[in-house]
């Protein structure tokens, strides 16, 4: 298993189980954006979705969680689960490029950039659709800082893109998408 640690809460946003390929990752969604007190970590969706595919949700209680998005993608299916805080929609996706945002299709980004992504060379030009410019305030922008009525920031913090398959992950990342420094990357199997 591999994944980056969110230094907070001790889970990962993204989790690859190198040996299968599977990898999924966890998007916070507004609906319902701090759990209830004791409630599980986001976090430890990609870890379970990885190890467990499908059927993760069999290790873990939702109730009290704060709102998500999962994505997992495995070799023969791509599945998201959408939670608002009470209820979960789940959706299988047809091959195709796709796109999964924070803020859902309600922020704009997949109608305004699914289309160059589609277009775009991977992984360079997908880079390169990145690298538009420093983060905006604006939920509609690729890359985002915005400081929130009651102080909290979210934004663009990192980027990466996943190769993965039975054995092999090669993992490119940025602390900085949309800049122009070079990305890192991490080569398994």
């Amino acid at each position: 298993m591999f994944g980056g640690r969110d230094r907070a809460a001790g889970g990962t946003w993204c989790a690859t189980d190198v040996t299968t390929g599977a990898t999924a990752l966890v998007l916070n969604r507004p609906e319902k954006p701090s759990a209830d007190p004791g409630a599980p970590s986001r976090g430890v969706l990609p870890l379970l979705a990885a190890v467990h595919g499908a059927e993760w949700t069999s290790f873990v209680d939702l109730p009290g969680m704060a709102s998500f998005t999962l994505v997992l993608a495995t070799s023969q299916q791509l599945t998201s689960w959408v939670f608002d805080g009470r209820d979960v929609v789940v959706t299988e996706h047809p091959e195709a490029t796709h796109m999964f945002t924070s803020g859902g299709p309600e922020d704009g980004k997949v109608e305004a950039y699914l289309s160059f992504f589609r277009d775009a060379g991977y992984p360079e030009e997908w880079r390169q659709l990145l690298r538009g410019g420093p983060p905006r305030d604006d939920p509609s922008a690729l890359v985002v800082r915005h400081v929130a009525e009651d102080g909290r920031e979210f934004g663009t913090v990192f980027g990466q893109l996943v190769e993965a398959q039975p054995g092999r992950l090669r993992l490119d990342h940025s602390r900085q998408p949309w800049s122009d420094q070079p990305w890192r990357t991490l080569a398994l199997g």
